[in-house]
């Protein structure tokens, strides 16, 4: 089933397991409770001030029907053109769509009628409650592997956003390969999704519920990375992770030693290169974050501090949206230096999880948000 691909009439996929995705989210899942693991209902993380603001002005209806593992809201997005792939009843899309501004837009994707319909139902009641004179919000029904007979544009969002969908696709990387087509230069694709231990076995990846609750679609994170690199993004960015208890012993005794994560990651499609090193000055222009911003688990700018930062790094500062939010120097220049930032390295999300639960530590906008809650809704 896993691998079970067919196209339809009108040009779009309609697999057996896109089916079986439609029907678990449009016909079984009602709301929340009854999901039947824990992997879209982890505990709540902490959110900015501005971020839960935004949250509370959703209509609870919207709420109800949401399933995620994580809140994918990333900064920096003013006036900025976002795709929320697999956008569900629309959560993160209104959210978003209060954050980007009436000169922003953001448009939600997904494949599930019912979900749509939900969604839909709700776009005047936002704008009313945003005082916008027009809707910055649209969806469309398709699918997120094949974004432009949708009738999207290549080379014309700022940023794509996913919210644990990408694992329910039997074909990752032609979702990355999509997402990449359809970002401008310097764009960023921002997502959270599950991932396991290791490459799962066919019983697991054909069962309908395990795929169902984002488990038995769940990429090995290292496959993450070579797919990132096949299609031409940058090394995928670890933002945050947190470990996923499954929470049902008939499922756990199939998945045997298997361990799942929900990890935060951010990739860019900036143009490739030799990488030259640099200085950089964070000017705390970023809303939410003017004190400091944290770019990734490894690497967060303080305000007015002068900070070497490795090639690759830099080249993704330059490209893109934040390159207003910071200045550039050559390396070894005369002003004082603060610290180097550490070269970047392949962070495995299992450790990172650990660390931060150790340390009581989460990533203001990643983790994951259930409808249970009050952070999430009214």
């Amino acid at each position: 089933m896993a691998q079970d691909r067919s196209c339809c009439g009108n040009g779009l996929f309609d697999s057996c397991l896109h089916l079986d995705v439609k029907d678990y989210y449009g016909k079984i899942l009602r709301k929340t409770s009854d999901l039947k693991t824990n992997a879209c209902k982890t505990p709540a993380q902490p959110t900015p001030a501005f971020i839960r603001d935004a949250l509370m002005k959703v209509h609870p209806d919207v709420c109800a029907r949401y399933y995620g593992c994580g809140l994918v809201v990333p900064l920096c997005v003013e006036g900025c053109r976002i795709l929320d792939l697999g956008s569900g009843s629309g959560r993160d899309c209104y959210v978003l769509s209060q954050l980007v501004g009436e000169d922003g837009h953001v448009t939600g994707i997904d494949m599930t009628e019912i979900q749509l319909e939900v969604a839909r139902n709700y776009v005047d009641y936002h704008m009313n409650v945003f005082g916008y004179k027009k809707p910055n919000v649209s969806f469309v029904q398709g699918y997120m592997e094949a974004l432009t007979e949708a009738g999207l544009e290549k080379n014309s969002f700022d940023i794509v956003i996913s919210n644990c969908v990408v694992n329910l696709s039997p074909d990752k990387k032609l979702v990355l390969a999509e997402a990449y087509s359809v970002l401008k230069e310097g764009g960023e694709l921002y997502f959270s999704d599950i991932y396991c231990s290791g490459q799962l076995t066919e019983e697991i990846r054909n069962h309908k519920v395990m795929w169902g609750e984002c488990l038995g679609g769940a990429l090995w994170w290292k496959d993450l990375l070579r797919l990132a690199d096949e299609v031409g993004f940058s090394v995928p960015r670890l933002l945050t992770a947190s470990i996923v208890s499954v929470g049902n012993e008939e499922l756990q005794h199939i998945l045997g030693d298997f361990k799942f994560v929900s990890a935060t990651y951010r990739l860019f499609k900036v143009p490739k290169g030799p990488p030259e090193a640099c200085r950089v000055v964070y000017n705390g222009g970023v809303t939410g974050a003017e004190d400091r911003l944290r770019f990734d688990c490894r690497n967060t700018f303080k305000a007015n501090e002068v900070v070497e930062v490795d090639g690759e790094l830099a080249n993704i500062l330059k490209c893109s949206r934040f390159a207003p939010d910071f200045n550039f120097q050559p390396p070894g220049g005369s002003t004082e230096l603060c610290c180097v930032n550490p070269k970047a390295d392949i962070v495995d999300p299992f450790e990172l999880a650990v660390e931060l639960g150790s340390q009581g530590l989460s990533a203001a906008t990643g983790g994951c948000c259930s409808t249970k809650s009050a952070d999430c809704c009214r």
